[in-house]
């Protein structure tokens, strides 16, 4: 669907089409037309004029998710194109912003904004080449060394080094760009472009280097801390970080798979478990907690309870809940604020139907996002389910792959979801009816792909037609059989693949040589 422009945009875009005329006129545009001209610039990815544009920027502020949302001139959103032309020319051009030789007085930049990019699967630039958080990451590092080599080196105007300008990021930190980010973040005191980290993922790192680049970012002032694939952080170890480090304006905490286990809890363990508790407790701004494939049994209580701040998001899958866990959430004060949650993993029908509806209950009015991956979800219990979703009249994505539906049941499911006003995204399991008779579930890898596709395209059809006749052709409905999208894997699965073959080798190179000394 076409988006209207503007005769202001539609004039822009003719300006900068032409980008030797474009960069030539540039010192006789109005000021405040350059937030005009330079999404006109990215929707057409001249990358030359970005540059300039941003070279030369007259404003106190470069916010790009501002400058790339929807405008009065041009109501698209162009925040989640992640174009690699656009952004490397935006990113060079700030440098060149400190080194232009104009005088230091004109300049009046004070905050560059880079945090408002959204990483999505689908890119509509024409290059088709992304440049993704860790690519971003790894850029600005780069250019903020080169930056302060050619102030050594050049005999620039002194005013340049009191340049001072703070660049909020996003940072993505793996094993591979560790060293390039460390050094870029140790020269921050001198560097005129400040590296100014909002959020930080972490993947594939050692905990030392965890520990000691979690220090340089500054986390007083983080938002939102990742720490996700192949980083061994266990509860201890969160203590020490905890203790260690004050993160007064942290929203969102993502945890590592394993960090907590009370299979294994000794009464030592369990008073780490209420520490952690009472330090997550004094998180004020805390809304967002993943703490996935951790074993908390009969624990969510004692690591909820402290928190004073509701939570709106809350992914607690694979974490083998009992019924004290789900009463505890229904009945708590976060209940009535949960605007995504994830209870994938748990035998939802079986062991606490009545709590989950109730939990459901007390969160329809604002949940946005429902994920009931691999619970048991059968033809029986759909008409309970629709029951449930009924209020739900703010849900905009719901995903529940990995439960044992027949196509009959998906269609039922379906016709009740074209009732979701705002409902845009919704994935699907492969029918029950498609895979062998005997099949169980959860299905593991090696049979997750022996199905009959002709027959689930056919139903996938099905579906997609009932969306169409009830004019909601605006949902996207599909079936993820390895998990959905994260941009973040996607970029770096070559190291992340990489690590799990060191992994698995140093694995069975200690059970041999265990083996080798029993023998």
């Amino acid at each position: 669907r076409a988006t209207m422009k503007s005769l202001r945009f539609l004039s822009a875009e003719a300006f900068v089409s032409n980008a030797e005329f474009a960069r030539k006129s540039l010192n006789t545009v109005a000021h405040n037309l350059f937030p005009l001209l330079f999404k006109a610039s990215y929707l057409l990815e001249q990358g030359e004029v970005i540059h300039d544009l941003v070279e030369n920027w007259p404003l106190v502020d470069f916010n790009m998710g501002k400058l790339l949302g929807p405008t009065v001139d041009y109501q698209e959103d162009l925040s989640h194109r992640t174009c690699s032309v656009c952004l490397e020319s935006c990113l060079t051009g700030l440098r060149d912003y400190v080194l232009n030789y104009s005088s230091p007085y004109m300049k009046k930049l004070k905050v560059v904004d880079l945090t408002g990019i959204k990483d999505v699967e689908v890119q509509f630039c024409e290059c088709k080449k992304t440049m993704g958080r860790w690519a971003r990451t790894q850029l600005l590092s780069k250019l903020c060394l080169e930056l302060l080599v050619y102030l050594q080196q050049a005999q620039r105007n002194p005013g340049t080094f009191e340049i001072s300008i703070d660049v909020l990021i996003d940072l993505f930190v793996t094993e591979r760009n560790y060293e390039l980010v460390v050094h870029a973040l140790l020269k921050k005191c001198s560097c005129p472009l400040k590296i100014c980290c909002v959020a930080f993922r972490s993947d594939n790192l050692t905990l030392q280097k965890f520990f000691y680049i979690i220090k340089l970012t500054d986390p007083s002032l983080l938002r939102k801390l990742e720490i996700v694939h192949n980083v061994r952080l266990e509860m201890e170890h969160l203590e020490i970080l905890f203790n260690s480090t004050h993160f007064p304006l942290l929203m969102s905490l993502t945890l590592p798979a394993r960090t907590f286990n009370v299979q294994r809890f000794t009464a030592t363990d369990e008073q780490m478990l209420t520490n952690i508790g009472e330090k997550m407790g004094e998180m004020t701004q805390l809304t967002e907690l993943c703490m996935s494939f951790s074993i908390l049994t009969g624990r969510i209580q004692k690591l909820l309870s402290p928190l004073k701040t509701p939570l709106k998001m809350l992914d607690v899958s694979n974490c083998s809940l009992n019924h004290a866990d789900m009463a505890y959430l229904a009945n708590s004060f976060h209940a009535n604020h949960l605007e995504s949650l994830d209870l994938s993993g748990h035998d939802i029908p079986e062991l606490y139907p009545s709590t989950f509806f109730k939990l459901l209950s007390h969160s329809s009015s604002v949940l946005r996002s429902l994920t009931l991956e691999d619970c048991n979800i059968q033809d029986t219990h759909v008409n309970m389910l629709i029951l449930g979703l009924s209020p739900c009249q703010k849900l905009h994505e719901f995903k529940f792959v990995g439960n044992p539906l027949s196509s009959q049941a998906l269609k039922h499911l379906f016709t009740f979801l074209c009732e979701l006003p705002i409902l845009k995204n919704v994935e699907f399991p492969v029918p029950r009816d498609c895979y062998p008779i005997g099949t169980t579930y959860p299905i593991d890898d090696a049979t997750l792909c022996r199905f009959d596709h002709q027959k689930y395209e056919s139903v996938a059809e099905e579906l997609n037609l009932i969306l169409l006749q009830a004019n909601r052709e605006d949902v996207k409905a599909s079936t993820p059989l390895f998990g959905s999208y994260d941009a973040a894997v996607q970029e770096t699965n070559n190291e992340l693949g990489a690590y799990l073959i060191k992994s698995f080798k140093e694995t069975l190179e200690k059970f041999t040589t265990s083996f080798s000394k029993m023998s």
